[in-house]
């Protein structure tokens, strides 16, 4: 005997789907905590993305897993990264923020532009000004990695509470506008 289920498109699926996750992380032990820490954790990765060429997303889901934070929220908070184009912005001042932070300078002759054709000619003095202002640069987006994920866990932890809460006061009208409803069934 086959059962007649109700069949759903794929923009519904999709939809229902996040819905259901949405409904878990809500209904999670810790969720707020959780979801808060991943999301920061993931915003704070993206800063040093640009800086070390892509290599932070080798350590991305291991720091996400140690630091017990929620993976669908640290992705979510790369990506909100992404989107604003803050890494770029924060670029410049990153640098002299860096310079700040550890100030070194190195001389070494006279500073060339970086070509793989003199590194490849044994020619590695392009290669220490180029580390050399890289390191600045991941200094500095460090920092702003740290304050951007440390400010961006108490904006999330405060928008979820407040989402949990409304979801709560939302339900318990709703129950009690029900109870208050004669059942006409009855009459």
């Amino acid at each position: 005997m086959k059962i007649n289920q109700k069949k759903y498109n794929f923009f519904s699926r999709i939809g229902r789907a996040f819905k259901l996750n949405y409904v878990k992380l809500l209904r999670s032990s810790g969720g707020a905590k959780k979801v808060s820490l991943g999301f920061a954790i993931g915003f704070g990765l993206e800063m040093l993305v640009i800086s070390t060429a892509s290599l932070i997303y080798i350590f991305f889901i291991p720091v996400v897993r140690l630091a017990k934070g929620s993976l669908p929220a640290s992705v979510i908070g790369n990506v909100i990264g992404k989107l604003t184009f803050l890494p770029i912005i924060l670029l410049p001042f990153a640098r002299k923020i860096g310079k700040l932070i550890l100030p070194m300078k190195v001389r070494v002759g006279h500073h060339t532009p970086f070509s793989f054709q003199s590194l490849m000619h044994g020619d590695f003095r392009s290669l220490l000004t180029l580390l050399h202002g890289g390191v600045h640069v991941l200094i500095g987006m460090t920092f702003f990695g740290i304050v951007l994920g440390v400010a961006s866990y108490f904006v999330v932890h405060y928008l979820y509470e407040t989402e949990k809460n409304r979801r709560l006061t939302k339900r318990r009208t709703k129950h009690s506008i029900q109870k208050n409803v004669p059942n006409k069934n009855f009459v």
